[in-house]
């Protein structure tokens, strides 16, 4: 036996999009890291030895995509992947690939692939050092730390390491949350497998072995909420967990979801009336082998997040990352249980699904600390919260920003308080410094804007060669699509020019007579303040529409000036329920200008999968100005926050900043429109963000002329950071747009500008 020793600043255990993002954000902050990972490659459930897809907040909340590393990651892996990767087995090497790269690439940081840690010494409260083994190489590894990262999921080195942890399902009682049993229980969510289907263009038989499970009631699928969508891939729903154990019991799981998968697909091949005939010339090309877990241990730490932190208006001071997926609860058992999920097997427009919906929500520092060691953090699905709170927080889009959270904390308390996170998250200087080091990095925090003082932008003057203005849909073509106002409906519109005179929606009247229309404008708080009573009416409006076979424009006369509190915000139309009439919509959404429904709970949600309705402000608004690349918010939220190029104005277009004196400078970075909108499963293969520039130019103003700094030819990044060769003396700084990666205008969050390297 060969037996190495390691030391390092930052020991990250664990290399699933967690542990990687941990990783990732350690080595760059400065810290000496190490990633273990157990697997031959990273990305744990999203990589192609399980497939499930990265996911977040951006699948039920407009603008909410998850940035900072893991969209350094999914942005590479869209433009380079030939594949599709927007369902359960789709994923393939490309993605292992690209993860590995960006470990291999990352300077400072090292890494043990097929390593898997076998103990932990522990000395006076601190973790000192990790024993793991290489397979196959006969190497043992001993590697002591200043701070160490569980990412393993199960917890694997906090309950070496002694940490009180928990498994199993809270009662009601123990935390007043209303998605909890009303007794506790062992019960956790199940591990799933999935599979790859390809049609080969002929038909092609299957016979299921012997010892496949055997499915022959179609109930179980469609009145069970197993609906198998596709005979190509999935599906989520294939999952067993109670009553073997999802850590103990991993090795029986795999066999008996294998057993499973077969039986499903035999089910489908020869007996599915309704999927038979579409997947006779599919065959089966992959089953994993390697099960997806969702839940097992989680730990305690300093702060046990539980429902009521979901709630988007529950403050902490030290939140390092935001939530937004649903309570997605599953069914202990999986598909030995009657149902797969209450959402899906009564409907996502049910009322079980609307009291699910939250966020997004702040999670703090604090659950990401281990309360027993006092120099171990967590990351991933094993940190301090409850089986509920886990529901929503568990998915990868929310676990990758934890692990740029916890790597970047991590790095920073190995100077701040030599490692000792306890000390660490009550020093309130350490942890804004954290949280504004995740803000320059791309991360996006609910209750923080960029406050860095050495940002020398924000000194500066800002025009650009154009801007577009906010006056809704255009008057041709109409929008064919309409939603019925079976429920009240909500357009949100971004202020900046000073008053609104006249809002026109275009109405369609479903009846024979004329119909009632209400309108009311609210100021809300942001683009996720979905109340649907937001307390600060500002207008109201009632008319009556008549009959007649075509839409009509019908004016909603507000005529009044904004008040300055009002002005570089967002304020929200809704129109009233009134089943005889229905709102159009547009195709896509105007540029951070979502809609939304009453779900009749108190509360709204986004419609479908992001939309605009069909209006027309008047006049139109200021709400896209160069000076937005300034607000210190990366997204729209509580104001549209970005610069947006005149949608007509030919390329090349350009932003400019301007100081009233010279300003050394070395590091220019900029953040670029991206997209968030949606989630990346709805960007397909060998796409680009349109809204990032594919050629652009940084240049000074000298010797009266524009000298060049900085030339990008094939840019895919929605963040770029640029240190220049040396400080150079400016008074006027030039982004220019040469060509885009669509055909969106050029656009801009936001532009940061430093004397120093960062």
């Amino acid at each position: 036996m060969k037996t190495i020793h390691e030391k390092y600043d930052v020991v990250v255990c664990g290399g699933g999009l967690a542990g990687v993002c941990a990783a990732v954000a350690s080595a760059r902050s400065g810290a000496a890291t190490c990633l273990i990972q157990d697997r031959p490659v990273f990305g744990g459930n999203s990589s192609s030895e399980i497939r499930v897809p990265p996911q977040g907040a951006a699948n039920f909340h407009a603008y909410a995509r998850e940035t900072g590393i893991l969209s350094e990651l999914l942005q590479e892996e869209r433009a380079k992947n030939h594949e599709n990767n927007h369902d359960n087995g789709l994923a393939n090497s490309i993605w292992d690939l690209i993860l590995y790269n960006k470990v291999v690439s990352t300077e400072g940081l090292t890494f043990h692939l097929n390593t898997s840690v076998t103990d932990v010494e522990v000395r006076d409260g601190n973790l000192t050092g990790i024993r793991a083994s290489v397979a196959n190489a006969e190497t043992e590894l001993k590697i002591t730390g200043t701070v160490f990262i569980d990412c393993t999921g199960d917890g694997v080195i906090a309950a070496m390491a002694g940490c009180s942890w928990r498994m199993g399902t809270e009662g009601r009682s123990e935390f007043g949350e209303d998605h909890a049993p009303n007794e506790p229980s062992t019960d956790v969510m199940g591990s799933s497998i999935h599979f790859r289907a390809r049609d080969i263009g002929r038909p092609i038989p299957f016979q299921a072995p012997e010892w496949a499970y055997s499915y022959d009631d179609p109930s179980v699928f469609y009145q069970g909420g197993r609906i198998p969508n596709s005979p190509e891939n999935g599906y989520w729903w294939i999952e067993l967990g109670v009553p073997w154990h999802t850590i103990y019991d991993n090795e029986k799981l795999r066999h008996e979801l294998t057993r499973h998968v077969l039986g499903i697909w035999d089910y489908i091949k020869n007996k599915d009336p309704q999927l038979q005939a579409q997947a006779s010339h599919f065959a089966i090309d992959w089953i994993g082998q390697v099960p997806g877990k969702r839940e097992s241990r989680r730990i305690e730490g300093l702060y046990m997040m539980t429902e009521k932190d979901t709630q988007a208006d529950a403050l902490c001071e030290d939140e390092i990352a935001y939530g937004g997926w649903f309570i997605d609860l599953h069914s202990a058992g999986g598909l030995l249980a009657a149902f797969s999920e209450l959402g899906a097997k009564d409907g996502h427009e049910s009322a079980s699904m609307h009291r699910s919906y939250v966020g997004p929500y702040r999670i703090p520092l604090r659950s990401l600390v281990a309360r027993d060691i006092s120099n171990l953090m967590l990351a991933g699905r094993n940190i301090s919260v409850t089986h509920v709170v886990l529901g929503s927080l568990r998915v990868q889009g929310t676990t990758a920003l934890l692990g740029q959270a916890a790597g970047t904390a991590a790095a920073y308390s190995v100077t701040a308080t030599l490692g000792n996170m306890h000390a660490f998250v009550m020093n309130k200087e350490a942890v804004a410094a954290v949280q504004q080091r995740l803000l320059l990095d791309d991360c996006f925090l609910l209750g923080l804007g960029h406050t860095d003082l050495c940002d020398l932008a924000k000194e500066a003057t800002v025009i650009a060669s154009s801007q577009e203005f906010f006056e809704g849909s255009s008057h041709e073509p109409l929008p064919q699509e309409s939603n019925r106002l079976v429920a009240k409906h909500a357009q949100w519109i971004g202020t900046g020019s000073g008053r609104i005179d006249t809002v026109r929606c275009l109405i369609s009247n479903l009846s024979e007579q004329p119909q009632k229309l209400e309108a009311t404008l609210w100021q809300v708080d942001h683009i996720w303040d979905y109340r649907v009573d937001p307390g600060a009416q500002l207008a109201s409006y009632c008319t009556v529409v008549p009959p007649g076979p075509s839409p009509l424009w019908v004016d909603m006369p507000i005529r009044g000036e904004l008040s300055e509190n009002l002005q570089s915000r967002y304020l929200r139309l809704d129109l009233g329920a009134n089943s005889q009439l229905a709102w159009h919509s547009t195709n896509e959404v105007a540029y951070g200008m979502p809609a939304a429904y009453d779900m009749g709970n108190g509360s709204m949600r986004r419609l479908g999968d992001g939309k605009s309705m069909a209006i027309i402000v008047d006049p139109a608004q200021d709400c896209y100005a160069p000076s937005n690349v300034l607000s210190g918010t990366t997204r729209p939220y509580r104001h549209t926050n970005i610069w947006r190029a005149a949608s007509e104005e030919p390329l090349p277009a350009w932003l400019e900043l301007e100081w009233t004196d010279q300003r050394l400078v070395r590091t220019i970075q900029l953040t670029f429109g991206g997209q968030l909108l949606r989630d990346y499963r709805f960007d397909p293969a060998l796409s680009r963000s349109p809204d990032c520039p594919k050629r652009y130019l940084i240049s000074m103003w000298s010797d009266g002329g524009w000298r060049e700094l900085v030339t990008v030819t094939d840019n895919i990044a929605r963040q770029r950071r640029h240190v220049l060769d040396a400080s150079v003396f400016m008074s006027k700084l030039r982004v220019t747009f040469l060509e885009m990666n669509g055909e969106s205008p050029p656009s801009l969050y936001e532009v940061r500008v430093y004397c120093k390297p960062v």
